[in-house]
């Protein structure tokens, strides 16, 4: 049981962030704006928010973990916003081609990254942090059997965050007025300017939430694995875009693909303690690609089934209406 129970601990650990992360990518594709640029968002989101925690932590600034991780968060969320409208004004204004366009940010932002470390830092490409933000238990709920030690023991508040995100983004996209505009913009944007939505409001507004989910989801991936960042969030960028597709494009379909991949990553890192594999005897980098492998068969048979949003990728003219 306590096998188990580890497991699906650790699993929250990787899923979490990789659900922000396809949700993000979720609002840019169903706006109509592909967005591969979240492997450079997430760096750039990280990068910001490591190095206020930094700031914060070598300065003696005296406040509450939790309170200076949800600082973080937004200022990482929010740096990504902005960082991801350089992929919205050349896609949506310039009509340029939006792979190319997010290409060039998953290039400039390890590259900048690591200049501003060396430059900050004499010459170390890291920026270092102190990690005080795990919680190690909350009172009462830790003691509910089995979902207790998952869920409110040795955890992250950004476990509670992503959920919320997950709830929030649900029910934007299908209960309000706005999530209906957007879906409009990537399914049928000439019918939705006809209806009288602003086509270039809507898909700026999908990868501006792209950007900031993306922003945090960086952070997010990095705190609970490290007290360093290099400039690299180990193509969990790359895997949120497959995850989107895994997931349809809809929001609890991504949860239970990221869940998936966090249960195959899990394993990969944590095989030492499970008996079973212990016992097959194979080398540690066969465990270390399942999550990759994983991904990609399931990929090749439901892919076949997935219905992106159809103007998805298509730039949009108004003059051509």
């Amino acid at each position: 049981m306590n096998i188990i129970v580890n497991t699906l601990n650790q699993t929250l650990v990787f899923a979490i962030p990789l659900l922000i992360v396809a949700l993000g990518g979720m609002f840019s594709e169903r706006s109509g704006v592909i967005n591969i640029a979240l492997e450079g968002i997430m760096i750039g989101g990280a990068f910001v928010g490591v190095f206020f925690i930094y700031l914060m932590e070598t300065n003696g600034v005296a406040m509450n973990p939790q309170l200076l991780l949800v600082l973080a968060l937004l200022i990482a969320g929010l740096f990504g916003a902005l960082f991801s409208l350089l992929h919205a004004f050349a896609a949506i204004n310039l009509k340029a081609d939006q792979t190319i366009s997010g290409t060039a940010i998953n290039m400039l932002a390890p590259g900048l990254g690591l200049f501003l470390a060396k430059l900050i830092f004499n010459g170390n490409s890291s920026v270092p942090f102190e990690n005080l933000f795990r919680i190690h238990e909350i009172p009462v709920l830790s003691q509910i059997p089995f979902i207790g030690p998952i869920l409110f023991k040795g955890v992250y508040i950004t476990t509670y965050l992503g959920i919320a995100i997950l709830i929030i983004s649900a029910i934007f996209l299908y209960k309000t007025k706005s999530g209906l505009r957007l879906r409009a913009c990537g399914e049928n944007p000439q019918a939705a300017d006809a209806a009288g939505i602003n086509v270039y409001k809507y898909r700026y507004i999908g990868v501006l939430l792209s950007g900031f989910l993306g922003g945090m989801g960086g952070l997010i991936y990095i705190i609970p694995i490290s007290s360093v960042f290099n400039s690299d969030v180990g193509g969990y960028g790359f895997l949120a875009l497959a995850i989107l597709i895994f997931g349809n494009w809809q929001p609890y379909r991504i949860a239970a693909a990221s869940l998936f991949f966090g249960i195959m990553k899990t394993l990969a890192y944590t095989y030492t303690t499970i008996p079973v594999l212990i016992s097959l005897g194979l080398p540690s980098v066969v465990y270390k690609l399942i999550p990759y492998i994983a991904t990609l068969i399931l990929l090749a048979f439901t892919s076949k089934n997935s219905a992106a949003p159809k103007a998805s990728g298509i730039p949009y003219d108004k003059s051509k209406r």
